[in-house]
């Protein structure tokens, strides 16, 4: 069994993905030009956002979208303890200072109330992430960032293709950023990255920014970088974008199936607020004695993965902020406990009965043990 099974649906899409590769094989565009330049109009059509700036990868997205926002040395942005840990790192890359807050216990995303409380005359921006798929409270973030001055950027290298209150991802913040990595619920073949915004100017210095700061062939108006999208994975993802609406819905099939397997074994499902759709980059759950668990599972053939094991501010890379154990309880709790299942669009309903048999017996081999 596969924790995500990209060869399923590499099987499906193999003669129109091979028909891009030849496309762009044939045209010796491999950097930039049409076919990045079409994908973009395709997924800024998607999201219903004016502009979208392809990048190298969804790291790179949010490493860009700081520049643009020319966040440096002497300012703060808001971020959370729970998350991947590039969320943190391009805001210290730019020698500005993370200030970390915790989440919310049931979707795990960014606390609105602690991230009002951490905000000060230095914070330039907050960055929400859209964990697990499903989008944070934007709307009461987009209010308050607007009241405040500041920029909301939205994290959602794990939730392109989802809902919050009738809106997209990637469609509510000032500014927002996806990852195209394999694994993501829209994955390239390698890696890519987005960003989105409505605001001309910074989508036009996103898009200098990424090709070494240059208007035009050797004039640099910024110091900038190489962070361009390839051809061939923006030719790869415009055929994955074609069926991408499809495998959101089932996405929901397949998580519905998971709902309906754990009741009545003690396992609570993801929690998904009623004003939102999740695209389920992960499906994850909370079990005890975790680690445990998740090695029955993987000894029974049954790949898991944590998404994370420690919060963020507790790495060693950032110990000079000074952190310390218990400044984060609920996302210290979460990263005991949260376990990811295996999970794609075409998962079968026999492999996820004998994924949650397998966990059930774990959890009881492990609750009898303590």
């Amino acid at each position: 069994m596969e924790f995500i099974d990209l060869k399923k649906q590499y099987s499906r899409l193999k003669p129109q993905i091979m028909q891009a590769v030849e496309r762009v094989l044939e045209s010796s565009r491999f950097i930039m030009g049409p076919e990045v330049e079409a994908f973009e109009k395709e997924i800024a059509s998607f999201v219903g956002v004016k502009h979208a700036v392809s990048c190298s990868s969804g790291t790179d997205a949010l490493l860009l979208s700081l520049i643009a926002l020319e966040v440096g040395p002497d300012d703060e942005v808001v971020v959370p303890a729970f998350t991947f840990f590039a969320t943190a790192e391009v805001v210290a890359l730019l020698r500005a200072k993370p200030v970390f807050v915790d989440i919310l216990p049931d979707t795990y995303n960014i606390d609105p109330e602690q991230v009002k409380r951490a905000i000060t005359p230095k914070t330039k921006a907050v960055i929400a992430v859209s964990l697990y798929g499903q989008c944070a409270e934007l709307e009461v973030l987009r209010e308050l960032c607007d009241a405040k001055g500041i920029y909301l950027i939205e994290d959602a290298a794990q939730s392109l293709g989802a809902r919050h209150k009738g809106k997209n991802s990637c469609a509510i913040a000032h500014i927002s950023c996806t990852s195209f990595f394999p694994a993501k619920p829209l994955g390239a073949y390698g890696d890519g990255g987005c960003v989105f915004t409505d605001d001309d100017d910074l989508a036009y210095r996103v898009s200098v920014l990424r090709n070494h700061g240059q208007v035009k062939r050797y004039t640099h108006k910024y110091i900038g970088m190489n962070g361009r999208l390839d051809a061939l994975q923006a030719a790869i993802l415009r055929e994955k974008l074609k069926v991408y609406p499809e495998e959101i819905e089932l996405r929901q099939v397949v998580a519905g199936r998971y709902d309906v397997l754990l009741r009545g074994k003690g396992i609570s499902p993801p929690v998904v607020k009623e004003y939102n759709v999740s695209v389920y980059a992960q499906y994850t759950v909370r079990v005890p004695n975790r680690d445990g668990v998740a090695s029955f599972l993987n000894q029974n053939g049954i790949p898991t993965a944590v998404h994370y094991p420690v919060p963020v501010p507790y790495q060693e890379a950032f110990s000079y902020l000074d952190y310390k154990e218990g400044d984060f309880p609920v996302s210290e709790t979460a990263s005991q406990e949260v376990l990811s299942l295996p999970f794609h669009p075409y998962l079968t309903i026999e492999d996820q009965v004998r994924v949650v048999e397998a966990l059930a017996e774990a959890i009881a081999f492990y609750t009898g043990r303590e």
